[in-house]
Order: structure tokens, then C-alpha cells, then sequence
């Protein structure tokens, strides 16, 4: 009788796990929509006498409350879990928009509330990311990642084609109408739709005792795997926070309105998220996230120095290559996130997706002030080109093989 050969079946989902994806991704989009203002008003703001230093420094302030809370809001997921932390963190994140709407007539005080949006919407981002890896099997995440990253340039469209107009039109106050109202109804939503997912026993005593220093079971004395990726991610999040802090300035500069580069920005955002589910399915195939990393980090070195020969050109088609440079620089995310939270296991993924987080939004931070004073001293076309050599000093940083404590 011949042998018969079996073929392992693809790994089921289940449909809860794409409800909680969704109710993720909205509600990182909306936090993401929060802390994207800023930055988008720096045309308004840069109109009104501000410096272009200073204005940099406020559309920083966001990135900077995300700094101070991630990896704390990390750790409270690994102990409460993800419904709790998340529905809880847009509840503040609502109040903050209060804040900022009352405060708009003081570019100091709206600042502030900027900056505790930041601390509060930095939930989403630990949250979020955990919940996906809990409830998606290995062999699904990468597209589930790619998916949950989404949130992140969807909010920066949906921040770009409305915070300029409405505030070119209507004032800042009117500007945060939106905000609000989606980080209010979210909030709900999240709190009766969003179920923690399934975790080993083990893994829940692990999660409930554990603290920085546990012993062997601390995945950053393991290896130095996830210094490396956080390294590489902190190199990779600079293109990418330039672009979407000055890419509408710089268009406003080439003679583009407001308004028109807002909507620019905002398409060059969605076709982002799109390239993100892609990377992501890619990473599946390929079974590898270190390696297409690696393939990014080469590209985005690529668009930035074209997009540098651009400026000095002045050539025409200035609003294409920012597409491409959007959609190449924000790649990288959901493949690094992935790997860390692969590799840090169910117990330790809340504090290394906070720590990752922290690293990124930290150079984040100095990405408008930083960046916004080179502008001011070289101009857009060296600036470019300064920021195009990191990605280059990320790629031997890579790890050469993925590692998994699933």
C-alpha cells in the first residue's frame, strides 16, 4: 500500500482575531491623528512669526510624551492586558484633545497638550502591536503586522488632509473637532470590542512577576538580537519623520498652496500604508523579517539622496519622488516590530515593543528641531542628504538571522 503524505494545513484565524486588528488599527490611527497635528501646523505657525527652530521643537512635542510613557505603558500591558490599556489610553487621549482645543490661542500651552497627547496615545502603540502577535500565528503575522501598521500612516493621511485646510479656513480649534470626536467614539468601541488574546498560564506568571532585571528569562541578556533591531529602527525612523514633519513645508517651498500639499502628503501617507501590508506578506513568503529589513534600509538611503538631487534640480515632478520616499521610508516598521515581538516572547513583548517604540519616537523627537535646523542653515537638499547616509550605517547593524520565542 503506496505511503501516504500529508500537507500541513494553513493555520486558522479566527474571526475575533480580525475584529481586534481593525478596532487596533483605528485606534492607533487616531492616536497617530492626534499627534500629527503638530507638525502640520507649521505653516500657520511659521506665518505667525514662529522660527522655524522653534516651530520644529512643537511639532516635536508629541514624540516626546510618547518617549517618556511607552515602555510604562508596555509594561502595565504585560500585566493587565491590551482592552484595558488601550480603550484606557484613548479615554485620556480624548481629554488631552479638550485640552488642546481650549489652549489653542497659546502656541506654549497647546504645546503641552501636545505633549500629553503624546504620553497618552503611546498606549495604542504598546497595545496594539501585543495584541497582534497574540492572536495571530507566525506564519500570519507578518501580513497582520503589515495590516496593524497601516494605522500609523492612515493617520498621518487623515491629519494631513484636514488639519491644514480646516485650520487655513476655520482656526486650529475646528482642526481638533475630528480628533476628538474619533478618539471618543473609539474609545468605546474599544472598551466592548477588543478581547486580550489566549496566553500559555505560564506565560501569565511569567508576565506578573517578571520585572527588568528577571534572570535568564530576560530576552535582552539572551542575545543581542533586539539591541540590534532597536538600533537599526532608531537609523530608519529618521527619514521617515522627516518627511512627514517637512515634506509639506518642503512642497509649500517648490510654490505648492497649503491645502494642495496637505492632500499630497496625505496620498504619499496612504500609499505608505498600503507598501506596509505588502513588506508584510513578503516577510510571510520569504519566512525571514531581518532580510527584507535589510533590502529597506538599502532603498530608503536610495529615495532620500534622489529626493535631495530633486531639490537642487528643481525638476518637475518633485510631488512623485515624495511618494515614493514616503512609501519606501515607512516600510521598515512593521517588519522590525515584528521581529521584536517574535523574538522577545508573550511575556516580555509589551516592555520590548514599548522599549522599541521609545528608541524610535526618541529620535523622532530630534527629527523636528534636529532636522529643522539643518533646513534652516544647508537648506532641504543637503538636509536630504545628510539624513540619506543613516540608513546606510543601519545595514550592517542587521542581525543576519531571525529569532523567535514564540
Amino acid at each position: 500500500m503506496p505511503a501516504q503524505t500529508t500537507t500541513a494545513a494553513p493555520p486558522v484565524v479566527p474571526a475575533r482575531a480580525w475584529t481586534v486588528l481593525a478596532l487596533g488599527v483605528a485606534a492607533q490611527a487616531a492616536g497617530t491623528l492626534v499627534v500629527s497635528a503638530p507638525a502640520l501646523l507649521i505653516p500657520h505657525l511659521l506665518a505667525q512669526g514662529m522660527p522655524f527652530a522653534s516651530a520644529g521643537l512643537f511639532a516635536a512635542a508629541p514624540t516626546i510624551g510618547l518617549v517618556l510613557t511607552l515602555i510604562a505603558w508596555g509594561a502595565v500591558t504585560d500585566r493587565v492586558g491590551e482592552r484595558v490599556v488601550i480603550a484606557g489610553g484613548l479615554a485620556l487621549t480624548t481629554l488631552t484633545v479638550v485640552a488642546a482645543w481650549v489652549t489653542a490661542g497659546d502656541p506654549l500651552l497647546l504645546g503641552v497638550a501636545f505633549l500629553a497627547a503624546g504620553m497618552t496615545s503611546a498606549s495604542t502603540n504598546a497595545a496594539s502591536g501585543r495584541v497582534v502577535v497574540g492572536w495571530f500565528p507566525r506564519e500570519r503575522r507578518g501580513l497582520a503586522m503589515g495590516i496593524r501598521q497601516m494605522s500609523q500612516p492612515l493617520g498621518v493621511t487623515l491629519a494631513a488632509v484636514t488639519v491644514p485646510l480646516l485650520t487655513e479656513t476655520h482656526g486650529v480649534r475646528t482642526a481638533l473637532v475630528l480628533p476628538f470626536v474619533l478618539c471618543a467614539v473609539l474609545t468605546v468601541l474599544c472598551a466592548v470590542g477588543i478581547v486580550d488574546p489566549p496566553r500559555p498560564r505560564q506565560a501569565r506568571a511569567a508576565a506578573a512577576t517578571a520585572t527588568i532585571d528577571a534572570g535568564p528569562a530576560n530576552p535582552y541578556r539572551a542575545s543581542g538580537f533586539l539591541w540590534r533591531v532597536h538600533l537599526v529602527s532608531v537609523l530608519l525612523v529618521v527619514p521617515q519623520f522627516t518627511l512627514s514633519t517637512y515634506g509639506l513645508v518642503w512642497l509649500v517651498g517648490l510654490g505648492w498652496s497649503t491645502p494642495a500639499a496637505g492632500l499630497l502628503v496625505g496620498a504619499s501617507q496612504f500609499v505608505g500604508a498600503v507598501g506596509r501590508i505588502l513588506v508584510g506578506a513578503w516577510s510571510d513568503r520569504v519566512a525571514s523579517r531581518v532580510g527584507p529589513l535589510r533590502v529597506v534600509a538599502v532603498a530608503a538611503a536610495a529615495v532620500m539622496g534622489a529626493l535631495a538631487l530633486v531639490d537642487v534640480s528643481h525638476w518637475a515632478p518633485a510631488a512623485v519622488f515624495l511618494v515614493i520616499a514616503t512609501s519606501v521610508t515607512v516600510a521598515d516598521n512593521g517588519l522590525a516590530y515584528t521581529s521584536v515581538a517574535e523574538a522577545a516572547g508573550p511575556s516580555w513583548s509589551g516592555r520590548a515593543l514599548g522599549a522599541q517604540n521609545t528608541g524610535q519616537f526618541l529620535a523622532a523627537s530630534a527629527v523636528g528641531p534636529g532636522v529643522g535646523a539643518l533646513v534652516g542653515v544647508l537648506g532641504f537638499a543637503a538636509s536630504f542628504a545628510i539624513v540619506a547616509v543613516l540608513p546606510l550605517l543601519a545595514l550592517p547593524v542587521v542581525p543576519r538571522a531571525d529569532v523567535s520565542h514564540d
